[in-house]
């Protein structure tokens, strides 16, 4: 008979999911309740869903039904997360094995859920809406957490938006921006860095409206002073993520240039190009803002990567508009750019606007979008070659051709899951989180090829190794 429970524990969407869900490991850990990598052995299973997209929302209504149809008596399934805030009900209706809710801002509470629902059927059937909370709530301080593999961090300094944006469902879940006390943020970065994080990766909704709801707007550049000079020399990066366009104020961009952590990074996501499809997605449309923007965070960091994201068939997108995108994209020459087509979410001001686009033409768009990024892409990464980039190395693979090692690793242009990486062939065993410098010499349309300086200088893989451990 087991002594101790397990859980399983499964976390879909995006990098602010990740972040709760480290909490919620450390929480049930320190309750004496192992993680188990097999969902048949584990005593508690819990999906921290997506909500965002009608197509997330499904993937985790489609991950709850493959764990209720395997799921043993002894077993609690727990729907956490977003989905299990919007539309707790429907999982319920549509999952009915799920024993619990837990909600977006009550993920701390994980483990008083766990002790709820061990009372039987009856039981978690009385209290498995007990723990979702209100989206507007105090936001409860994160446990530290553990670095995640690859040396690399995700540090939630805000949650839930106050942006209008017309397609977005965030704030009808997540509620209005609660930004966490500075003191909180240094804590857990601190605690990030002494576990073995390498880099510190900022999220919220809004990393840029950090501080608005405490009545001190323009607080991020503090904070990140605060980061830069009360963490240990053993923190190489800080990347900046989710900048809202408008929020990027020149104290921002003066802390970016003079701070050695901060990479010259920034992800904006802009969502369009257009004034016109802006001013329905209830955006900042003002390209002239963008312009000025960039025009700045490049005469202060004349090496910084940008990033952004745009969204294609938004309706009444026209073949002008789209036009508009693309010059737009041509324009600003993005060294990064995720687009997706858009997705109507029920609810949101948008999902109701007349002129949809048809699908097949999102998709068409979508293509040809990218068909004017490609050879942007390429020429930003070939503008690298010939030069020395430190990359965090995040794994080893191998050449398709010969199976020769080939070395994994990203370089300050590229944010972990969502960008390129740099790779290094001929090197194998160099350990994750492991910081390299790498002398480019080849460029893809999204990655980089490059080879190792320290290679130059070793006469044996044993040495190397020693070396980089």
């Amino acid at each position: 008979m087991k002594n101790k429970q397990s859980y399983h524990l499964i976390t879909l969407g995006c990098p602010k999911n990740e972040v709760d869900s480290d909490g919620m490991e450390m929480l049930l850990r320190e309750a004496n309740i192992d993680a188990s990598d097999d969902a048949r052995q584990a005593d508690v299973l819990i999906v921290n869903t997506c909500g965002f997209l009608e197509a997330a929302k499904e993937e985790s209504i489609g991950v709850l039904q493959e764990l209720a149809d395997g799921k043993r008596r002894h077993q609690m399934l727990i729907a956490a997360g977003c989905l299990a805030q919007r539309n707790g009900e429907e999982v319920l209706e549509r999952v009915p094995q799920v024993d619990g809710l837990l909600g977006t801002r009550r993920w701390m509470d994980v483990v008083d859920l766990v002790k709820q629902v061990r009372g039987g059927p009856e039981q978690r059937r009385l209290q498995r809406y007990s723990l979702l909370g209100e989206p507007d709530e105090t936001y409860v301080e994160a446990v530290p957490r553990p670095a995640v593999a690859g040396g690399s961090a995700y540090l939630k300094i805000s949650d839930g938006c106050n942006a209008p944006c017309a397609f977005c469902t965030i704030p009808s879940f997540k509620g209005k921006l609660r930004s966490r006390p500075i003191e909180a943020v240094i804590d857990e970065a601190n605690a990030l860095v002494e576990a073995g994080a390498k880099e510190l990766v900022i999220v919220a909704q809004d990393t840029t409206d950090f501080g608005r709801d405490q009545g001190e707007p323009d607080s991020l550049p503090r904070l990140l002073s605060a980061l830069c000079n009360r963490t240990s020399d053993a923190l190489k990066w800080v990347r900046l993520m989710y900048a809202y366009p408008g929020h990027v104020s020149d104290g921002l961009i003066e802390v970016m240039a003079s701070q050695d952590k901060i990479v010259p990074y920034l992800d904006m996501p802009l969502q369009h190009g257009d004034p016109r499809t802006l001013r329905r997605m209830r955006r900042p449309s003002r390209l002239e803002m963008i312009y000025d923007h960039v025009e700045k965070l490049r005469a202060a960091m004349p090496d910084i990567a940008l990033r952004t994201t745009f969204i294609v068939g938004y309706p009444g997108e026209t073949e002008e508009e789209f036009q508009g995108l693309l010059k737009f994209a041509q324009a600003i020459e993005f060294d990064k750019v995720g687009a997706f087509p858009f997705s109507p979410e029920p609810g949101t001001p948008a999902a109701a606007l007349p002129d949809p686009v048809p699908e097949e033409e999102k998709e068409e768009r979508y293509d040809r979008l990218m068909e004017v990024q490609q050879p942007i892409s390429l020429r930003k990464n070939q503008e690298q070659v010939g030069r020395v980039l430190d990359i965090l190395v995040e794994g080893q693979g191998e050449v398709a051709e010969s199976g020769a090692p080939l070395l994994l690793g990203r370089s300050y242009r590229d944010a972990p899951e969502v960008d390129g990486l740099v790779l290094v062939p001929g090197i194998a065993g160099a350990p994750v989180g492991t910081v390299l410098e790498v002398h480019i010499n080849g460029a893809l349309e999204y990655d980089l090829v490059g080879e190792p300086l320290i290679a130059e200088t070793f006469s044996s893989r044993t040495e190397l190794l020693a070396d980089l451990k």
